[in-house]
């Protein structure tokens, strides 16, 4: 996809694997809408980088959790750029969990943005990705296709989000092309303590963490691949491939 003249919609744009995504996409000529929902400093970074650059990038602020915000978010991006070729649902919490001890409001929260905002925001823009021939990128997680006992509630939205990845590129096709990466230890939690640290570098056949770059560049991959759709790449440095 020639990303020049495109408008891309990021969510969680404002940090993390978020704001690599936006930068890598204002880098190829997309005009970017970056959402926020608490972090409206970063967002406001991201954007006056990529303004830097000569791009154009607005910030947009939602609370994805809310009935009704996704389909709003997405009018508010047409509203304002005319169009929109390219959606990458980024946005997502990641709550310890452990078994026995998960709350039904934790268990509400979690699926509420890591799989209703991406479905409900898919459904929205897919009539205007239609008249675009654009493409939809989900962010899933390592957690998807490995058992995380601490992060159960997690692990089964990011299995239901390589599942949706599925389901809607055969919905959406032939006209929108829908991808998913997912990403294994890249940027790990800050909670993390030094040992646990070192024992998933010396476990990773790469021995190494993973970028935000590595996940942009997944990313770039899949829009640049006009006949892959329905994919999940993980990008994981080999852990999936240890056993």
């Amino acid at each position: 996809m020639e990303l020049r003249g495109k408008v891309a919609l990021v969510t969680g744009g404002g940090r993390r694997v978020g704001r690599a995504l936006a930068l890598a996409l204002g880098g190829r000529g997309a005009s970017v809408a970056v959402h926020y929902n608490e972090s409206d400093k970063g967002a406001r970074e991201v954007a006056e980088r990529i303004a830097k650059e000569k791009g154009r990038a607005e910030t947009f602020a939602a609370d994805l959790m809310q009935d009704g915000a996704p389909a709003d978010l997405i009018k508010r991006v047409i509203g304002t750029f005319g169009q929109l070729d390219v959606l990458v649902n980024s946005a997502a919490i990641m709550m310890r969990t452990p078994f026995g001890e998960i709350a039904a409001t934790e268990w509400e929260k979690i699926f509420a943005l890591n799989l209703r905002a991406p479905f409900f925001l898919a459904q929205a823009a897919a009539p205007h990705l239609r008249r675009a021939k654009g493409a939809i990128v989900n962010i899933a997680d390592l957690a998807a296709f490995e058992t995380w006992p601490a992060y159960i509630p997690h692990g089964l939205t990011k299995s239901s989000v390589v599942h949706m990845t599925k389901a809607l590129a055969r919905v959406l096709a032939p006209d929108v092309r829908v991808n998913a990466v997912a990403p294994g230890t890249v940027l790990l939690p800050e909670t993390l303590g030094a040992k646990d640290v070192a024992h998933l570098k010396e476990t990773t056949p790469l021995k190494r963490d993973g970028r935000p770059e590595d996940v942009a560049s997944a990313m770039l991959f899949l829009l640049d691949a006009d006949y892959v759709t329905g994919e999940t790449i993980i990008v994981d440095g080999g852990r999936h491939v240890r056993r």
